[in-house]
């Protein structure tokens, strides 16, 4: 039997009935002979909830902290009620869980003071509850369910919030830990996004990390496939919501995929695809409310593509920086001073514009600007503006097909584009414009790259009418 790792979201695991919808959906892998491991988010909305109730209680809030606390200790214990027949233990896990959060909530509004440590340790509650409650549910529905403290196997450095895993002891980890109970014909459930640092101090990837959970347990376990289990069809051409008539993409590269997932896409978490890419081990992103959907298959060689471009992505909330330094023009190290200010920061920056004498970058917007634009006067003058959008056509060898460049810039004619970046990437094309523009602007590429879609790489039979009699 092959191992494959499947990630549900939050949106997977809501509530009962979608509890329900994916303990059937891995009952359906184990049927067809697959070996599960299932690694899970908190359940929709909770992780902000979470994080609602960690800034209220340094605000010195603690009513209200404690209030939200309440709210989702009800909302655990009545799913857990609607889901198992025999509910005692896991709602007194829940009540013991909740007991040891509001603690560190009532600490916390008594110093005022929310540390990246804190925070980890105050949003890593929504997937250690998830995860309990749906291997309770998985047992009482015949899957063998075994839950998996992430914590135990998720090693990661001390960069709270956004830790940095360690491969080798993950691998060791999961190897130790996980695959046993594979073999043994258990179902490991874990959930997603947490880990702890080597002293036993808990950790989280950052947001969207569930996902990066779940590629780091099946490149560690050299898993037949990692499924990425959301609740859309897969990756679109574009959002839906901008474009009704997007298509979906059946298959895609790892490294279209990493762009797409960088520029702005939603459906993937940008540090998924790595463990996958170095392991050669495909992932799918697939539909929970839809299983039957063969969803959007992400390989390391894409098939040819007859259509230009695979994807329109979005990048919104982000400000342009100009650094304007004629006094220091041709001066060596110039360009280190200007990126050694954004890594002191902990700033990345999105796309970089250079002139003679003036340099012009995208970073997210963020209350760093004004600190950043603060050191960045010591060596040229600087202005910046917010409310830009980034748009990013994603193709292969974009690079090498003539004419490409007027193609996109004819089709938004009538929307002004304030940067380009084109060439440092075969495939992807790249610029920027007003946020207030980027719906126009991607409607009117998707009409212009999308009428005559490749049926080999586009669910092109989604955009037919429904025939009449």
């Amino acid at each position: 039997m092959s191992l494959v790792v499947m990630k549900f979201g939050g949106t997977s695991v809501e509530d009962q009935a979608a509890i329900e919808r994916t303990a059937a959906i891995v009952a359906g892998r184990v049927a067809n002979g697959k070996r599960p491991v299932v690694v899970v988010s908190a359940m929709s909305k909770v992780t902000d909830q979470l994080l609602a109730c960690a800034a209220a209680a340094s605000r010195g809030d603690r009513t209200g902290a404690l209030a939200i606390s309440s709210r989702l200790r009800s909302r655990h214990k009545d799913t857990a009620a609607a889901l198992l027949k025999s509910p005692a233990a896991i709602q007194n896990h829940i009540d013991h869980e909740f007991d040891c959060l509001d603690e560190v909530l009532r600490g916390l509004a008594a110093i005022l003071e929310l540390t990246p440590r804190i925070s980890d340790l105050i949003v890593s509650y929504g997937e250690r509850l998830s995860s309990a409650m749906i291997a309770q549910a998985f047992q009482q529905r015949g899957l063998n369910g075994e839950h998996v403290d992430s914590r135990q196997v998720i090693l990661t450095d001390s960069q709270y919030q956004k830790a940095v895993p360690l491969s080798e002891l993950i691998e060791l980890r999961c190897n130790e830990i996980v695959l046993p109970l594979v073999n043994d014909g258990k179902v490991p459930v874990m959930g997603g996004f947490i880990g702890s640092n080597e002293a036993g101090i808990t950790t989280t990837l950052g947001r969207g990390g569930s996902d990066f959970t779940g590629a780091l347990v099946g490149g560690a376990l050299n898993a037949e496939a990692i499924e990425i289990w959301t609740d859309v069809n897969g990756i679109m051409t574009t959002d839906p919501r901008i474009c009704p008539d997007a298509l979906r993409v059946k298959v895609v590269s790892f490294e279209e995929a990493a762009e797409l997932a960088y520029f702005g896409a939603k459906v993937l978490h940008p540090a998924t695809i790595l463990p996958a890419v170095s392991k050669n081990i495909p992932v799918l992103v697939l539909n929970s409310r839809n299983p039957s959907n063969e969803g959007t298959r992400i390989t390391s060689l894409a098939p040819p593509c007859s259509s230009p471009f695979k994807c329109i992505a979005v990048k919104r909330k982000l400000s342009i920086i100009d650094v304007v330094a004629s006094r220091m023009l041709m001066t060596h190290g110039y360009l280190k001073s200007i990126f050694d200010i954004f890594d002191k920061h902990q700033l990345a920056v999105d796309m970089v514009s250079t002139s003679e004498v003036s340099v012009s970058l995208t970073v997210d917007s963020t209350d760093k600007l004004p600190a950043i634009a603060e050191d960045l006067s010591k060596v040229a003058d600087v202005k910046y503006e917010g409310q830009k959008a980034l748009i990013c056509l994603v193709g292969e060898d974009i690079r090498g097909k003539n004419g490409m460049a007027a193609q996109v810039f004819n089709a938004v004619r009538h929307i002004n584009v304030r940067m380009i970046s084109q060439g440092a990437s075969e495939i992807n094309m790249s610029f920027m414009i007003e946020e207030a523009d980027a719906d126009e602007a991607v409607r009117s590429l998707h009409a212009a790259f999308f009428q005559n879609p490749d049926p080999s790489i586009f669910d092109v039979e989604a955009r037919k009418p429904a025939s009449t009699v």
